[in-house]
C-alpha cells in the first residue's frame, strides 16, 4: 500500500551504493523537495554515499536545484546522463573527477529503462555509432577518471554484417519522480506537467528491479476523483508519495501562460540564422527544434505567421505552439499536443522527422560536428545524437566565429563589427557528436547556416554555397576556416530580406511526400 511521507522521510530511505533514477528536463518534472532533503541529509550526516545517479536530461535551474542537489563530493560514485548543461555544480563534480561519469544519448537512457522493465539483459542500437559514445572513440566517458577507471557501458557487435552498440541493463534501487496530483490510493496524474517525461519508464524499471518508487506531487485528491485516462502512473508502481504544495519549480506554468504572447526578436546573428533556416522548411513538414539558437525558429515563424503551416516539435514530446528556451527548454506556449518523451525519441531514432534544426559549437573538414564538449567544458550530447542519426534533412545553426562576435545590418547587408575570438571551423573537432562520414553514407541532406554564409555537406566535406550581402569571401570567410574549403561554382547571395528589419513576408515551400 502506498504511504504518504515527508521529503525528509523519503530521503532517509536511500542507502550507500544505491542506483537512483530521477526524472527532470530543464526546470520541469523534477522532485526537487526530495532531492533537497537528500542534500540536507548528506550535509548533516554524510550519508548516503557512493550512489549512482541515472537521469535522461539536464534537470536543474542553472543554480542549485535538480541534479545540483546531489553534487557534494562523496555522495555520488557514478553519473549516467545525457546532459549537464543546467547543472553547474554537478558539472563541476564531474570535471574535477570526483565521480565516474558517462554521457550517453538521451534516447539510449530511455531504452535502458524500457529494457530493464522488460527483464532484458541488454539491447542493441545503431544510435551513437561513429560518435563520441562509440567505445572505439570516448565511449561516452565524461572525464579522465572514467577513461582510466571506468568500464565501457557499450560494446560493438556485428550481426549479419551490420554493426550495433550493445548496452547491458542494470537494476535500479530507487526512483525519484515528479507528478501533479495523486489520489488517496496512490494513483498519480501528470495532468499539469509541461511535458510527459520519463516518470512512468523510471517507475516500471525500478519495480522490475525490486526497488522503491518515490513520487513528489502538488496535491492529493479523493480516490475516484481522477479519471482513469488522467492516471499516468498507477498506484501499484508507487511506494511513497510526498506532497509539496508550493514546490516553486514552475512545473505547472502552462496554467499561467494562457494570455502570454511571443515577443519579436531583435535583429541579431541568432535571428539571421533562424530566418535563413526557416527558408528551408516546407509546408506540412514535421520539424524538431533543438535547444539554443534553433529554438528561435519558433519565434520567427510566429512573427511571419507561418506557425500553422508546419509542425514544430521538441524531443521532449511537446508538439506545436512556440517553443521556449533556456531552462524552460522542452516546453512551449500553447502546444497542440504533448506525447510521452519516450515515444518521441523512438520516432526520432526511427527517422520519423522531416527536418531537424540543431546547434553548432564547432565543425571540421570532414563535416563532423561537436556540441558535447568544447573549450574544456563538458555538457553532453542530450538528444543530439538521437535526432541526427536518421533524420532526412539536417540544419545546423551557429555563429561563424565564437565569443565576442558583433554585427550590424543596414540596407539588407551584413557588416562584421568585431570578430569572435575562436574559429568554429576547425581541422578536427574536440569531440564527434555528429559524424559527417556516416551522414554522407546515409545520403542525408546537411546544411550549416551561419550569420554570414551557408555551407552544404558534400562528398569531400563542407562546400560554401551562399554568402551574406556585404560579405567578402577572402576577407570574412577564408581567414576563419582552418582548412581548405570548396566553393560552389554557383555561389549565391543570401536573401536580402533576412538582414532587413520588419517581416520578411516569406511563404513556406510545398512539401512533396517521398
Amino acid at each position: 500500500m502506498v504511504q504518504f511521507i515527508t521529503a525528509k522521510q523519503a530521503a532517509s530511505l536511500l542507502h550507500d551504493g544505491d542506483v537512483v533514477a530521477m526524472s527532470g528536463y530543464g526546470k520541469f518534472g523534477t522532485a526537487d523537495a526530495i532531492l533537497q532533503a537528500i542534500q540536507e541529509r548528506y550535509e548533516c550526516r554524510h550519508e548516503p554515499k557512493r550512489m549512482t545517479l541515472v537521469k535522461v536530461a539536464s534537470a536543474g535551474d542553472g543554480q542549485m536545484r535538480g541534479g545540483n542537489r546531489l553534487a557534494a563530493p562523496g555522495l555520488l560514485e557514478k553519473v549516467i546522463t545525457s546532459h549537464i548543461g543546467f547543472e553547474p555544480k554537478l558539472a563541476e563534480t564531474i570535471s574535477k573527477n570526483q565521480c565516474l561519469a558517462y554521457l550517453l544519448p538521451a534516447g539510449t537512457i530511455l531504452r535502458l529503462y524500457r529494457s530493464q522493465t522488460l527483464g532484458e539483459k541488454g539491447f542493441l542500437t545503431t544510435v551513437g555509432l561513429n560518435t563520441t559514445v562509440d567505445p572505439r572513440q570516448e565511449g561516452g566517458c565524461g572525464n579522465e577518471r572514467t577513461e582510466q577507471q571506468g568500464n565501457n557501458l557499450a560494446s560493438v557487435v556485428s550481426i549479419a554484417g551490420k554493426e550495433y552498440l550493445y548496452y547491458a541493463t542494470f537494476p535500479i534501487q530507487i526512483g525519484i519522480i515528479r507528478g501533479s496530483i495523486a489520489d488517496e490510493k496512490g494513483n498519480v496524474s501528470l495532468v499539469h506537467e509541461q511535458m510527459i517525461g520519463e516518470q512512468l519508464e523510471i517507475a516500471m524499471a525500478v519495480k522490475q528491479s525490486g526497488g522503491v518508487v518515490m513520487v513528489q506531487v502538488e496535491e492529493v485528491v479523493r480516490q475516484g476523483t481522477l479519471e482513469a485516462r488522467q492516471v499516468a502512473i498507477p498506484s501499484h508502481l508507487v511506494d511513497y508519495i510526498t506532497v509539496v504544495k508550493d514546490s516553486a519549480d514552475e512545473a505547472c506554468v502552462e496554467r499561467k501562460r494562457t494570455a502570454e504572447k511571443v515577443s519579436v526578436m531583435p535583429m541579431t546573428a541568432r535571428k539571421i540564422c533562424a530566418r535563413r533556416a526557416v527558408m528551408e522548411i516546407k509546408s506540412n513538414q514535421f520539424v524538431n527544434l533543438g535547444i539554443g539558437m534553433p529554438e528561435s525558429l519558433a519565434s520567427i515563424m510566429e512573427e511571419e505567421g507561418l506557425t500553422k503551416q508546419c509542425i514544430l516539435a521538441a524531443d521532449s514530446g511537446v508538439i506545436g505552439g512556440t517553443q521556449q528556451s533556456g531552462i524552460a527548454m522542452g516546453s512551449a506556449i500553447h502546444p497542440e499536443s504533448v506525447m510521452p518523451m519516450v515515444d518521441m525519441m523512438a520516432l526520432c531514432n526511427g527517422g520519423g522527422l522531416d527536418v531537424c534544426v540543431l546547434g553548432l559549437a564547432e565543425t571540421d573538414r570532414d563535416g563532423n560536428i561537436n556540441v558535447s564538449r568544447f573549450n574544456g567544458r563538458m555538457v553532453g550530447p542530450g538528444g543530439f545524437i538521437d535526432l541526427t542519426m536518421q533524420t532526412k534533412n539536417l540544419i545546423f545553426l551557429g555563429t561563424f566565429t565564437a565569443s565576442g562576435l558583433a554585427i550590424q545590418c543596414h540596407d539588407g547587408k551584413l557588416s562584421i563589427v568585431q570578430e569572435g575570438l575562436y574559429n568554429k571551423f576547425k581541422t578536427k573537432v574536440e569531440q564527434v557528436t555528429f559524424s559527417g562520414k556516416r551522414a554522407r553514407d546515409r545520403r542525408q541532406k546537411v546544411l550549416c547556416i551561419t550569420e554570414r554564409a551557408v555551407f552544404a555537406l558534400a562528398d569531400n566535406g563542407w562546400r560554401l554555397d551562399e554568402i551574406a550581402p556585404g560579405i567578402d569571401v577572402r576577407q570574412h570567410i577564408f581567414p576563419f576556416i582552418d582548412f581548405p574549403i570548396a566553393i560552389n561554382p554557383d555561389l549565391k547571395e543570401m536573401d536580402a530580406r533576412i538582414f532587413a528589419e520588419g517581416k520578411m513576408g516569406f511563404v513556406l515551400g510545398r512539401h512533396k511526400e517521398s
